[in-house]
Formats: C-alpha cells, sequence, structure tokens
C-alpha cells in the first residue's frame, strides 16, 4: 500500500506516548489578564505575563492574585508535615529556616507563600500557596538536617504532600 503523505501545512499526529491529561488548576487565571493588573491584598502587578513585586500603576485593573485567592479560599497546593524528636528539640531553628526559605522564594516569585504554620499533635504542619515552595522546604531540611524525606505530588489536584522526620 503506498505511503499516503499529510496535506501541507498539515502536522501529523503520532500515538507513541500517551495522551497527559490537562491539568486543571482552578486558582489559575483563565484567559490572560490586562496589563498591568494589581492584586488589591498584597499589592504584587501581573506584568509582562507574570506576577511581579512592582510599584502599582495608577491605572491598573484589581484582581486578586492566585496566592490570595488560595488564601482566601483555604486552599493550600502543599502541605509539609514535620515530626520527630529532632523537631521538638530544635523547633525554633527549623521554622526559623522554613520563614526564610520563604522570604527568599517570595521575594523572586510573588505567589510562593506559607499560609499557615501549625502544631497538629506532636508535629508542624506548614501550608504554602504553591506546590514547589512545599518540595523546597522538604528538600532545604533534607539538606541542612538530614533524615527522611518523603514527596508526593498530585498532579490532578496540583497538590504537593511532604514529609519530613528526624
Amino acid at each position: 500500500m503506498p505511503r499516503r503523505h499529510a496535506k501541507p501545512g498539515v502536522q501529523p499526529v503520532y500515538r507513541t506516548k500517551p495522551l497527559q491529561a490537562h491539568v486543571d488548576d482552578s486558582y489559575k487565571s483563565r484567559g490572560k489578564l490586562p496589563e498591568p493588573t494589581a492584586c488589591p491584598d498584597c499589592k504584587a502587578v501581573f506584568h509582562d505575563g507574570h506576577w511581579q513585586w512592582l510599584p502599582e500603576p495608577q491605572s491598573a485593573h484589581q484582581a486578586l492574585c492566585p496566592a490570595c485567592h488560595r488564601v482566601k479560599d483555604d486552599a493550600p497546593a502543599g502541605y509539609v508535615t514535620l515530626e520527630g524528636a529532632f523537631l521538638a528539640e530544635h523547633r525554633d531553628e527549623i521554622l526559623s529556616l522554613v520563614r526564610n526559605l520563604e522570604q527568599k522564594e517570595k521575594d523572586k516569585h510573588p505567589l510562593q507563600r506559607i499560609m499557615r504554620i501549625a502544631d497538629e499533635a506532636g508535629a508542624v504542619l506548614v501550608t504554602t500557596t504553591d506546590s514547589h515552595l512545599a518540595r523546597d522546604i522538604g528538600e532545604a531540611l533534607r539538606h541542612a538536617y538530614q533524615g527522611e524525606l518523603e514527596l508526593h505530588y498530585n498532579p490532578g489536584d496540583n497538590l504537593a504532600r511532604v514529609h519530613w522526620k528526624r
């Protein structure tokens, strides 16, 4: 049977890989925001296609950024559970590392923030507005203090669960 060639301008479709499911994050903007747009809560500015820390322009549109939206809805994208005897002995030092990492990341990426740090039955739970920040916290703790680190990412929910223990 002769091989058929695609029509000019038509890209053939090859099914060598399974299709990747589309991840729908309800906290990402549905369409492109008008530029500039400012978040009324945190004052981050959407400019050049992403959220940045800039002075708020006079004529900026107003819309909640995805991080403030998550905080308002109490819908974390990352859960970091810290536990163990080492945590009990070095709690302040460990939480200082966590807060310093958040500040460093937030300075570059306004959507990466800690939502809450709470004590829960012998453990500390840190919730974040971004799954990358949750992973980075776990990796920073393992780098600084060793211990056991478990990372679980559910792409369908855009949710990271991190567990660090020592």
